[in-house]
């Protein structure tokens, strides 16, 4: 649930999950926009597909016989102002593997399934890059 106070740039928000991990979180012109201290949609939206795609990496990696000891995934999104208002344009995931004796092959295909796969991947209508680096 999400709520709004207020204008655009004197207003401020709060936003809570079903699950109540996020509970009243703030969020406002500031906290997007000049550093804020505070959330916005734009990092929470980095924050599920970051979790999402680690979690079908894992999956795709597993149906190839392999189990990773821990996989970490950033993503960076970006956003620009285009014509039809502010966009986001491109997310890239950063990717990095601990996995010991891994298959390069087979690590790079699982990598690339799961980007493709990974609902948020599909939920989004935007360009997604991505460096996945494999550790022994």
């Amino acid at each position: 649930m999400a709520t709004w106070k207020g204008g655009l740039k004197d207003g401020k928000g709060t936003l809570m999950t079903e699950s109540n991990v996020l509970a009243q979180t703030p969020y406002s012109f500031s906290t997007r926009f000049e550093g804020e201290r505070g959330t916005n949609p734009e990092e929470l939206i980095a924050a599920a597909h970051a979790g999402c795609f680690s979690m079908a990496l894992s999956a795709e990696l597993g149906k190839a016989g392999i189990t990773p000891e821990i996989i970490g995934t950033t993503a960076a999104l970006t956003m620009e102002q285009l014509e039809a208002g502010w966009t986001v344009t491109m997310i890239h995931l950063e990717v990095t593997a601990k996995i010991p004796g891994a298959d390069r092959a087979k690590f790079d295909a699982a990598a690339n399934a799961a980007k493709a796969g990974c609902p948020i991947s599909r939920l989004l209508n935007t360009k997604i890059t991505m460096d996945a680096k494999l550790e022994s």
